[in-house]
């Protein structure tokens, strides 16, 4: 069975991009604008550990399977109807994190990396592209790298990580609503 596109969606899936990504091009500026180096360089490899958790979390939810959440929730496992939902709706959970989180990270440390590379030009009195070459490599090859592995990982143990998942977001709900 065919699904309709749902533009409803699709509108909400551009906007939540388009919020995040200035969400983290602004934090990126202001961290890296006034910040030393060693933070600038921890919010760089922030930016790259977020996009390489949130495209595990999407091929995850792509690879699971129904069952063993429907055992966790007959069993009353926190967290398993939450690790459900995300997987009854996988098309929408997969966007979420590889297209939106996965790919506004990726581009935002693009950005970031470029920032770092020239106050580090700036700062150093260097009029080379050392600086812009070996930064945009090094993150450009820690993405692709941590999303490579990651996905391995995540196909093979997308229950366990769903599990987790699911009870991170259990802990959320119930921390927004005790009464649940």
């Amino acid at each position: 069975m065919k699904k309709k596109t749902n533009y409803k969606w699709l509108v909400r899936v551009v906007l939540i991009s388009v919020v995040a990504s200035m969400v983290f091009t602004v934090a990126s500026s202001e961290i890296i604008g006034h910040a030393g180096y060693v933070v600038a360089l921890v919010t760089l490899a922030l930016f790259i550990a977020i996009g390489v958790a949130f495209d595990i979390i999407g091929v995850a939810v792509t690879a699971a399977q129904e069952a063993p959440f429907h055992a966790m929730a007959a069993h009353r496992e926190r967290g398993a109807s939450d690790a459900l939902k995300l997987i009854k709706n996988a098309d929408r959970t997969a966007s979420i994190c590889n297209d939106v989180v996965g790919d506004v990270t990726g581009i935002v440390s693009g950005s970031t990396a470029a920032l770092l590379a020239a106050r580090l030009i700036e700062g150093l009195g260097s009029d080379g592209l050392l600086f812009p070459l070996l930064i945009s490599g090094v993150v450009t090859g820690l993405m692709i790298c941590g999303k490579a592995v990651g996905k391995t990982f995540a196909i093979n143990h997308s229950t366990a990580i769903l599990a987790g998942v699911g009870k991170f977001i259990h802990v959320l709900r119930f921390r927004k609503n005790p009464s649940k």
